[in-house]
C-alpha cells in the first residue's frame, strides 16, 4: 500500500514517531535531530515508495532540515505510528542535483 504524504504529515508529531536504535545510531552520527525529521516531513514529497517493506510500508521523503539543508527521510508506518528507519543528507555521488532521481551505478 502507497503511503501518503498529507496522511504522514497528520501524524507527524514526536509521540507518534518511533526511532529504533539503529537510526538514532545514524541521526547522531550525522547530527540530525528530531525536529529536523519533522520538518522534512511537513515540508517535504515522497519521492521512492516501498510498499512491500517489512513489517510496514514506508516511503522516501526529500524535504528540507530546519537548516534548509535537503534531507532525505525513511519512514514507515502503521496505524497511528510513524517508525523512522533512517534520514541522511542526499550527497552529488548517489543522487542526481536535484536529490530526487538516483544515478546509475552509485
Amino acid at each position: 500500500m502507497a503511503l501518503d504524504i498529507l496522511e504522514l504529515r497528520k501524524l507527524c508529531i514526536p509521540k507518534n514517531i518511533r526511532i529504533t536504535l539503529h537510526a538514532a545510531k545514524r541521526l547522531e552520527q550525522r547530527r540530525i535531530f528530531l525536529k529536523d525529521v519533522i520538518a522534512c516531513i511537513m515540508n517535504g514529497e515522497i519521492i521512492e515508495q516501498y510498499p512491500d517493506d517489512y513489517p510496514y510500508p514506508s516511503c522516501l521523503i526529500l524535504g528540507m532540515s530546519i537548516e534548509d539543508k535537503y534531507l532525505h527521510v525513511v519512514i514507515g508506518n502503521h496505524e497511528s505510528d510513524l517508525f523512522l528507519i533512517t534520514a541522511y543528507f542526499p550527497s552529488f555521488d548517489k543522487w542526481e542535483s536535484d536529490f530526487k532521481t538516483r544515478k546509475e551505478n552509485a
